[in-house]
């Protein structure tokens, strides 16, 4: 005896669950709002970009690093706020490979992963809106630091590279 929806190339309960962009437009919505409940919203993380990139750009070890790079700052910007919204808020509005930018920087290497966290928690501390949300946001931030300079040295070393990130500091 044939079940629902056997050979037909569709799933025997298709018709019961919602589409899968639903799914994901539901999840979206509900990481924003628990995001926002914190006080992570657009504003939030606009001015978190706006300011953590204003030290960047004031910085010694990392500012040059970027200035040979960015030659666009509003563009930059913008391109950070649609990344970090796609982070905390789950947005999927950001495309791009940044594993791929920051393989193509010579010489990157630990001390700047933990100088760019450094000045992330930084200014994280300087707009906090509470302490789960800075935990929350730094926790995101690390995580990142630790994929791409875990990434960059498994390109460089192969898997002996594979635990680059783990001395990384934690806010």
């Amino acid at each position: 005896m044939e079940q629902s929806g056997a050979g037909t190339g569709t799933h025997p309960d298709a018709g019961a669950r919602p589409p899968v962009n639903d799914h994901a437009r539901r999840a979206r919505e509900a990481k924003r709002a628990n995001a926002e409940l914190l006080g992570i919203d657009a504003d939030f993380i606009a001015l978190l970009v706006e300011r953590f990139y204003a030290r960047i750009r004031d910085d010694e070890l990392l500012g040059p690093i970027f200035a040979q790079r960015i030659t666009d700052w509003p563009q930059h910007l913008d391109k950070m706020n649609r990344f970090w919204r796609s982070i905390l808020h789950n947005s999927g509005e950001f495309s791009g490979n940044p594993m791929v930018k920051h393989m193509a920087i010579p010489g990157l290497e630990s001390r700047h992963f933990e100088h760019w966290l450094a000045l992330f928690y930084a200014t994280l501390s300087e707009i906090e809106t509470s302490a789960q949300a800075t935990w929350l946001v730094a926790d995101k931030a690390r995580m990142i630091a630790d994929s791409l300079l875990t990434g960059i040295e498994v390109n460089r070393r192969g898997m002996g590279g594979a635990r680059a990130g783990k001395g990384l500091p934690h806010a």
